[in-house]
């Protein structure tokens, strides 16, 4: 079964938290929430998610694929985390999935991640950080080998699609769309 890391940080936005979360739920992913402290974690609009674990708790399991909700400041608070810098380093080394949405591509491209590949973000998001590195593209959701961004709360159903198709295939990907009603 493939497994996914959401990690939560107070301030993320729960839209896409739990779209994410939901839809990879929906495919039969493994889906473990740990948030970055003990405890319920506070959305951007106030909306309270009960992470299953913490990220201490998780930190030596192997997962397919570690996807970051955006948000604010829950985007900052999750690049300001050494712990979430040194997974993303360690999973992209590895030829592991790494994804963000909406503010979090900012993590990535911290982290070193996004270097020398295609990527997308909310509108601004990255303009207080040096994108010299990287192709930016203004599409809902942008695919560079395993590493997978999108643009923000309304692209969070298309991007969590793309990851059950990266993870499972086209099959079981369409087959969630169309419980859904999605309509591309």
């Amino acid at each position: 079964m493939a497994s996914v890391l959401v990690p939560l940080a107070n301030g993320c936005e729960e839209l896409e938290a739990v779209t994410i979360i939901d839809l990879l739920v929906r495919a039969g992913v493994e889906v473990v929430s740990a948030g970055l402290t003990a405890g319920p974690v506070t959305c951007s609009r106030g909306v309270v998610i009960t992470p299953v674990t913490t990220l201490d708790e998780v930190l030596e399991r192997e997962f397919d694929m570690i996807v970051l909700p955006g948000g604010l400041p829950g985007a900052n608070h999750l690049n300001e985390d050494p712990r979430i810098h040194t997974l993303l380093k360690k999973m992209a080394a590895e030829g592991r999935y790494t994804a963000a949405l909406c503010a979090a591509p900012r993590v990535l491209l911290s982290a070193g991640v996004l270097d020398g590949r295609r990527a997308t973000s909310y509108p601004g998001s990255l303009n207080d950080m040096d994108t010299s590195a990287i192709d930016y593209r203004e599409e809902t959701v942008v695919q560079d080998g395993k590493v997978i961004t999108s643009r923000g709360p309304g692209t969070a159903m298309a991007f969590a699609l793309t990851l059950i198709e990266n993870l499972l295939g086209r099959a079981k990907r369409d087959e969630v769309a169309k419980g859904l009603l999605f309509q591309e």
